[in-house]
């Protein structure tokens, strides 16, 4: 089964921005345990700043709708339990980036950052040199998961999908 790719274009252009922003979301949610609004915001811009540049105007559009369907879905997710209402803003802030994606890869890097940001998480929480590093990281003690860490790795690996050989 062969996935269908991003858009080279899409990439190059969103790529320099979500970079340090996906390392913002990722560090302030492993140590905090919080996605700060500024960083939601950050990435919310992008969509109507450089969107309209990577894709054509139907799917630009359509990006706008998209993060009101993740918001409106992260909410109700949030309200029953299922995750952080940071991580529901993220969600949707970064969810425009996926329009006109391919479901299936969407899907299955979903499942794979999730299971191997948790697995990666949970195994750094057991090493004495990077706890001694990060010592007042509050996502070793939760018992909630620093989900930032998955949803960054998810929009930052379709963007670099983009650049996989074709075929």
């Amino acid at each position: 089964m062969e996935f269908a790719l991003p858009p080279v274009r899409l990439a190059l252009v969103f790529l320099p921005f979500v970079i340090p922003i996906c390392i913002w979301v990722a560090w302030s949610d492993m140590k905090f345990m919080k996605i700060p609004n500024k960083a939601v915001l950050a990435m919310a811009a992008l969509w109507p700043l450089l969107g309209w540049i990577a894709l054509p105007l139907n799917l630009w559009l359509w990006g706008f709708a998209l993060l009101a369907i993740v918001l409106v879905a992260g909410f109700l997710a949030n309200i029953i339990g299922l995750f952080g209402a940071g991580d529901a803003k993220f969600a949707a802030a970064m969810a425009p980036i996926f329009v006109g994606g391919d479901i299936r890869l969407i899907g299955a890097l979903y499942a794979t950052c999730s299971l191997a940001a948790f697995a990666a998480h949970r195994a750094m929480k057991h090493m004495p040199a990077f706890r001694a590093a990060t010592p007042d990281w509050k996502s070793w003690t939760s018992k909630k998961f620093p989900m930032g860490l998955a949803l960054a790795g998810m929009v930052l690996f379709y963007l670099l999908a983009a650049f996989l050989p074709k075929g």
